[in-house]
């Protein structure tokens, strides 16, 4: 039997590490093939996207659609019991930008560089 002593360990067991959380947002817009995710997601390998996918879609957050054509086309969209992770995920962002903005007001060099993008997935 698994046994987390806090129920934050379980969220981030699922949603954590430093693709996931992004891949999870993009996805809230909509369906995505494996290429568009790799685009929208710099330095990111296919090898890994592959890997953190197939781990959402093990989780139930994820699902996959493979479409019986040539050439292939396979689709990532977010499950129903992914959506309930768009709070968590906006709560992130949200974060994220207060983040930045203190960060740029205390000198530092930070900015987002997709404003408009990250807006209209929220």
């Amino acid at each position: 039997m698994k046994q987390y002593h806090l129920g934050i360990e379980a969220t981030l067991e699922i949603i954590g590490g430093k693709w996931k959380s992004l891949i999870i947002c993009i996805l809230m817009s909509g369906a995505q093939r494996t290429s568009e995710l790799q685009r929208r997601i710099p330095g990111i390998s296919q090898k890994v996207l592959i890997q953190q996918l197939r781990e959402l879609e093990r989780d139930g957050i994820v699902s996959r659609e493979v479409y019986n054509q040539m050439p292939p086309k396979v689709e990532y969209c977010i499950t129903e019991y992914g959506i309930t992770a768009n709070e968590i995920i906006d709560l992130m962002c949200s974060w994220g930008r207060t983040n930045i903005a203190i960060r740029q007001q205390r000198g530092e060099e930070v900015m987002l560089l997709d404003k408009d993008s990250e807006e209209e997935q929220n």
